[in-house]
């Protein structure tokens, strides 16, 4: 459970959310929630750490040197009011968005992993404990364990995350923020 979930938030496109991992084995193993809980969030949490760690990499070859300075500048402004963060990765969390837009924007930004991981895990503990009581009744009606991954609700979550994604590497934050005007700019790859 732990190396699943750990695996499946190492991934920077849009993948299967820890908690259909959660689900399925709860379900085939008739598993305790709360062990299933209890040893799956950390194995999310450390997925997305690590995430965070390589990503900066990927970012410093793939995105302009202007884009990645603008991304600090907005690291630097989350940075300013730890509560404000916490609260706002807190409930991202419990929104059915992934969180790989969550952690690509943090690790761009280099924001502090200690400012998003304890309320992601606090988000991720309650979000996941509803969708795996959700997995564990809708059990039943599952033939087929890929069955509905390519349904209307996960493009659409897919789509969103996306949009989420490239709203945050197209928009100049530095003239928004500093200048309270929306502007955009698509020449962010070298």
């Amino acid at each position: 459970m732990f190396l699943g979930a750990l695996a499946v938030d190492l991934i920077p496109v849009v993948a299967p959310p820890a908690w259909t991992l959660m689900a399925f084995m709860l379900v085939k193993y008739d598993l305790n929630p709360w062990l299933v809980l209890a040893v799956g969030v950390p194995g999310s949490a450390l997925g997305r750490y690590l995430f965070s760690l390589y990503i900066p990499k990927f970012s410093d070859r793939m995105i302009a040197r202007k884009k990645n300075e603008e991304l600090r500048y907005v690291g630097k402004r989350l940075e300013r009011h730890w509560w404000q963060t916490w609260l706002f990765v807190f409930g991202y969390t419990l929104l059915p968005l992934s969180t790989t837009a969550l952690f690509t924007a943090a690790a761009m930004t280099k924001v502090s992993m200690l400012r998003i991981i304890p309320a992601f895990i606090a988000g991720k503990f309650l979000s996941d404990a509803m969708m795996v009581a959700a997995g564990r009744y809708a059990a039943d009606a599952i033939a087929d364990p890929l069955q509905g991954i390519f349904g209307w609700k996960s493009l659409t979550t897919a789509a969103v995350t996306l949009l989420i994604t490239a709203a945050f590497l197209f928009v100049d934050w530095h003239a928004l923020i500093a200048k309270k005007k929306l502007k955009l700019n698509f020449s962010v790859w070298k």
